[in-house]
């Protein structure tokens, strides 16, 4: 198939120009460009069937860009959402007028905020906002800023937990929304729970939520500091968890574990917890089972861990009260999807059956966060 003389001259005085990006609207079968003189639109007049003519139109665009009329392998959809693009081939990726093109260089670790700017050109989805905010390229660029913008305003629509999650987690990072905005965002996490495990994960130390610190703090804190300035992991945490904003993370964890929505968010809710205490995971210890867990963390409080040892020494006649929260913490940083595998694998269920379900695991995760509340 060959193109209308009018499309055929209008697109190749198109390709003359300077092009950062192309997008084809193949339901009203509209050619739009960003070019360096600004944005350009052009209608196609169609000879044959128009899925035919679109691809004409894309070999076109492939030939003139990577000098082959196949375009971009779209079947390799899985390899592209893998981020395997080439970082110096990105630039072309949002030439071809493909969308599976422009998710490859979404996708890709090296993509800067001028490509991310013309990739959300291009096809500006929540998903692709999302995988552009992870490059700290883009999170920290201008573009940055109108993706954060973006997904605060697609949130009520959002359907998947998992992408709340992910949203509120990415929109958190610094410099991205306003003090105000984010007071706001805060105030929906009592309708959408869900909410919490985005913060767990972004703000874990700064949430804007008021609590006290432990009553044990002031009097453990200042012998623990000698022992923080040798990079002691168990002093370090405890005096971080005993502080008013590791209180704060402790009952935001209360709450994000009270009625987890789905599978995705308890997944979630448990890295969050286990990377806030990840300095002291035991090197082995059972993955599988939280009873056992608890068990082995007692264990471990009770053997000749030097770095242990030396928190119950510095604490002198506290020791005994603080030792039941080098357990918990101990206990707590152990938690993995490992946890939830088996039931997961037997069950689909949601929301209060899932939560029955899974009461093994989160009932004695409600017990160590109980003790680290005092």
């Amino acid at each position: 198939m060959t193109l209308s003389a009018e499309d055929n001259l209008r697109l190749n005085v198109l390709l003359s120009q300077e092009l950062h990006a192309v997008r084809i609207d193949e339901s009203k079968m509209i050619v739009y460009a960003l070019t360096a003189k600004g944005e350009a639109k052009i209608p196609l007049n169609p000879v044959g069937k128009d899925e035919a003519y679109i691809r004409e139109i894309k070999a076109m665009f492939s030939t003139h860009v990577m000098g082959s009329p196949g375009g971009y392998p779209v079947y390799l959809k899985r390899w592209t959402r893998m981020g395997q693009a080439r970082d110096e081939s990105l630039a072309q990726l949002l030439l071809l007028g493909e969308q599976e093109a422009v998710v490859a260089a979404v996708h890709a670790p090296g993509l800067t905020d001028e490509l991310a700017a013309r990739a959300w050109w291009c096809m500006p989805t929540a998903e692709n906002a999302r995988r552009m905010l992870e490059k700290p390229a883009v999170a920290q660029g201008k573009t940055g800023r109108e993706l954060a913008e973006f997904l605060l305003e697609f949130l009520p629509f959002e359907e998947e937990q998992r992408d709340m999650i992910e949203s509120v987690r990415l929109v958190l990072q610094p410099g991205l929304i306003s003090e105000e905005e984010k007071q706001k965002l805060w105030a929906k996490t009592k309708t959408k729970r869900s909410f919490y495990v985005g913060f767990l994960h972004a703000l874990a130390d700064d949430l804007p939520v008021e609590a006290d610190a432990h009553p044990l703090y002031d009097t453990v804190s200042e012998p623990l500091q000698p022992l923080i300035e040798q990079a002691n992991p168990y002093a370090t945490l405890l005096e971080k968890v005993l502080s008013a904003k590791g209180q704060a993370f402790i009952q935001t964890c209360e709450n994000a574990f009270k009625k987890p929505g789905n599978q995705d968010v308890v997944v979630s809710l448990l890295d969050a917890v286990a990377n806030y205490f990840s300095a002291i995971t035991p090197q082995t210890f059972t993955e599988d089972d939280m009873a056992a867990i608890c068990r082995e963390a007692e264990a471990c409080c009770d053997s000749d861990n030097e770095a242990i040892t030396q928190v119950l020494t510095a604490v002198g006649d506290n020791a005994e009260t603080v030792r039941p929260y080098l357990c918990a913490m101990t206990a707590l940083s152990c938690l993995s999807v490992k946890l939830v595998n088996p039931i997961f694998a037997r069950t689909d269920a949601i929301g209060t059956v899932m939560r029955k379900k899974i009461k093994p695991v989160t009932d004695p995760v409600f017990e160590q966060l109980k003790v680290l509340r005092g």
